[in-house]
């Protein structure tokens, strides 16, 4: 492997400026070429369910009232700032829909319902473009828009775009531009952080500059994925893409930009020492991106459509900044040479010891003591993970404050029906039309209100919100059927019919109904409010299995064929009981295929275990921990639902790294000297390596917590940020640095059991080496002879 990497090193270097221009032709390709990630940004977690999730289930047999779910349905609220809608406002209304009707990718545009108090009209455009398609629903909101801002309305009247079309375009452009300040931040963070562990101009550069760039290319790539429905990209996908590439990006060159220090100061040339770092490193950082793209990759087995679509999007984002670190960055450092560490010294010295060998020494001199100090702080973390209870199953599906579609939800809920807001929908189907048989309606209707579920319920007998009989609406719908369906009368003039013998309050109701009942009569569904409370609260979560029981039974009793629950609290439902079910499903996945890379990169059986251990051990504490601070000490009666998961997967992954990292520096120096010796070396070489990797990998979390947990209703992403930054954090200084050295030591030879390193003879023959002969050993393995290989800090 070796071979390889050194051969990668020599053309890297050979064509280090034809590398450059190479890589700055793909970011421009694709940053023109193709939409960015920030326009395919969903963040309904409903839109992620599996086809066969019951709330998905209800909302298919609900089509025929609502439309196909691939298209776009959008609310469109006029208030008048008058006593009531006059003569002149209706005339304007009229005007609107027949702009409207003119927008290219109308569906159809009507009426749908004036308000109970007579000072608002809810329109109600229908689109071939899917609610799933960023860049389509953009334009259409900006077709709309622009149409509404062209009709001849009244002073008085104020119209609005509302509905959940409308708040995912507002909120696409709040999270780019949110995006686009947890990226400036965790940079200028990054900088500033590499300022100070280099103390050199250039350095910091160069080694975030690949890291820069991949978030451009990858970016891009994964946008044009979103636009051409491969995947879904979720808020966190592109937040977790920004933190995910800087951090991890600059950890794999602080690998290589420390081991070419470290060569420099050894007496190497900047070519050489840039040659000898890819062949050192080269396989660490590759293992390393092979952790997280195969921790990644486990995703694609979840059910839930955020996790899935989160694996691919990331694993793409590791493998381009890999290709990156092991071809742009050396050809960077070659380019540059000592330039980039200037002012600081990179001519040879002698050897010294430092703060992080004397830990060292100190630490694997008491082995067992340090173990058992460490297992039991962290163990003691842990129980307090027993209190963890989820929550924030709804993401941020508010419009941002200020915007155009949180003033037509605002009025949308000030003028209609409160269940007409966020209702819960409650849809059956029938063998036989309604329109023949309304006793079945009664039925069902008397049903649902008997269940004490609901604190309000519209449907088809009190459309507008006055109660009628199922009577009196069969008897309204003869008189106007044969003028057409309520479905076909929605898009003409706002009055009867000529010569239907129905009163305009009668007409206003056959029209209203075609949001309840199918033009055949055989669908039919109420928009409901829960008595519990607001649709994404918890405890109108907990309530979904039994209002799913009590909607069948009524339905069986009303003579449905099928019935079913969708909205908010469903599809929440959903998303909870998915997801708990992959955590069981992709944890024990993530583990087994993590394990087998360690075992090919250590040529052992025995270190993958304990080092993944560690870092369950690690994550336990981590999630302890943040259940202390957000739950016990701040209040909050849950975490977010998501925080375990992604915990788990970017500690076992990014912790790996650093156990990676330490422990091929363990293997390579014990080559020629004793273990714990080894170990000490080793600790020392890597310690400024994996302190400084880890403060940048935390600091861009707690970048993410600051500047992406600053916005309305985004205390999940605080939450998210600051948790995986105290795993970061415990795994760098307290299992990286303390634990995995003190198992090392105790294990001896059987760390590298089943390979030859694990042999009595060569323990033994490794064990009887004098110093000398490890440094003639050393002096084998140019350019590090000449002084000691431990990095000094000038």
């Amino acid at each position: 492997m070796n071979r390889f990497f050194d051969g990668l090193g020599r053309g890297v270097v050979r064509f280090r400026w034809l590398v450059v221009v190479a890589w700055i032709v793909v970011a421009v390709v694709c940053v023109r070429g193709l939409p960015s990630l920030a326009s395919q940004v969903d963040n309904d977690n409903g839109a992620f369910l599996p086809a066969d999730a019951p709330s998905n289930q209800a909302s298919v047999l609900a089509q025929p009232l609502i439309g196909s779910v691939n298209h776009s349905q959008v609310p469109i609220v006029a208030v008048t700032s008058g006593a009531g809608l006059s003569s002149v406002d209706r005339s304007g209304l009229e005007d609107l829909v027949a702009r409207l009707g003119r927008v290219p990718s109308r569906l159809s545009v009507h009426l749908l319902a004036t308000s109970p108090d007579g000072r608002a009209a809810q329109l109600l455009f229908a689109s071939r473009v899917s609610p799933f398609d960023a860049t389509g629903t953009k334009t259409l909101v900006d077709d709309l828009e622009t149409t509404i801002g062209q009709a001849r309305l009244p002073a008085d009247l104020a119209v609005h775009l509302a509905g959940q079309v409308a708040t995912n375009v507002a909120t696409q452009e709040q999270s780019a531009k949110q995006s686009g300040q947890i990226q400036d931040a965790s940079v200028l963070f990054i900088i500033v952080l590499l300022l100070l562990i280099f103390r050199s101009i250039l350095a910091p550069i160069i080694t975030l500059l690949p890291a820069a760039l991949v978030l451009s290319v990858s970016g891009s790539f994964i946008g044009g994925l979103g636009s051409a429905g491969v995947l879904k990209v979720s808020f966190f996908t592109q937040i977790l893409l920004i933190v995910l590439i800087l951090g991890a990006g600059t950890d794999y060159g602080l690998f290589l930009v420390f081991r070419v220090r470290e060569a420099l100061r050894s007496g190497s040339d900047p070519r050489s020492a840039t040659i000898y770092a890819v062949r050192r490193v080269g396989e660490s950082i590759t293992a390393s991106a092979a952790t997280v793209v195969v921790a990644l990759l486990t995703l694609l087995a979840a059910s839930f459509g955020l996790y899935h679509d989160l694996g691919l999007p990331l694993a793409i984002g590791v493998a381009v900044m890999l290709a990156a670190g092991l071809t742009l960055l050396p050809a960077l450092l070659a380019i540059f040479g000592r330039a980039v560490f200037w002012p600081s010294r990179t001519r040879p010295v002698g050897p010294r010891a430092g703060v992080w060998e004397r830990t060292a020494a100190s630490l694997v001199r008491r082995p067992v003591r340090t173990l058992v100090t460490g297992v039991v702080v962290l163990g003691a973390l842990s129980v307090f993970a027993l209190g963890f209870k989820p929550a924030g199953f709804g993401g941020d599906v508010a419009a941002p404050a200020h915007s155009g579609a949180a003033a037509g939800n605002q009025a949308l809920a000030a003028h209609f029906p409160q269940s007409s807001a966020n209702p819960t929908n409650v849809v059956m189907r029938f063998a036989r039309s309604l329109w023949n048989d309304p006793r079945q309606l009664s039925v069902a209707d008397e049903g649902l209100r008997a269940t004490g579920a609901f604190s309000a319920l519209t449907g088809p007998l009190n459309p507008n919100g006055a109660p009628l009989s199922a009577a009196t609406l069969a008897g309204i719908q003869r008189r106007l059927r044969p003028y057409g369906s309520a479905q076909q009368l929605l898009g003409r003039p706002l009055v009867p019919p000529a010569g239907a013998d129905v009163t305009a309050t009668e007409y206003q109701i056959y029209l209203t109904t075609a949001r309840y009942l199918s033009a055949d009569g055989r669908t039919v569904q109420w928009d409901a409010s829960l008595k519990v409370g607001e649709p994404g609260a918890t405890a109108a979560i907990d309530e979904v299995p039994r209002l799913r029981t009590e909607v069948a039974e009524v339905a069986r009793r009303a003579g449905a064929r099928d019935s079913g629950l969708a909205g908010e609290a469903p599809g929440l439902y959903d998303v909870s009981h998915i997801s708990d079910g992959d955590v069981g499903k992709i944890v024990p996945i993530a583990i087994v295929a993590i394990g087998l890379v360690l075992a090919l990169v250590l040529r052992s059986l025995v270190a993958p275990l304990y080092l993944i251990l560690s870092v369950v051990l690690s994550y336990l504490a981590s999630l302890g921990l943040s259940v202390l601070v957000f739950m016990k000490i701040g209040g909050q009666a849950g975490v977010i639902f998501l925080l375990p998961f992604l915990m788990f997967i970017f500690l076992l992954a990014l912790g790996e790294d650093y156990n990676i990292l330490v422990m091929t520096r363990i293997r390579e120096e014990a080559e020629g000297r004793r273990l714990r010796e080894a170990v000490v070396r080793a600790i020392s070489a890597t310690g400024p390596t994996v302190s400084s990797a880890g403060a940048v990998l935390a600091g861009s979390f707690v970048v993410l917590a600051i500047v992406g947990g600053s916005g309305q209703g985004n205390g999940g992403i605080r939450v998210i940020g600051f948790g995986l930054a105290i795993g970061i954090l415990i795994d760098t200084f307290v299992v990286r640095t303390i634990l995995v050295p003190s198992i090392v030591e105790l294990l001896g030879r059987w760390n590298w059991w089943p390979s030859h390193m694990s042999s009595a003879a060569t323990h033994r023959r490794t064990d009887g080496r004098q110093e000398a002969e490890a440094g003639a050993t050393g002096a084998a393995e140019a350019p590090l002879a000449r002084t000691s290989t431990a990095p000094v800090d000038e």
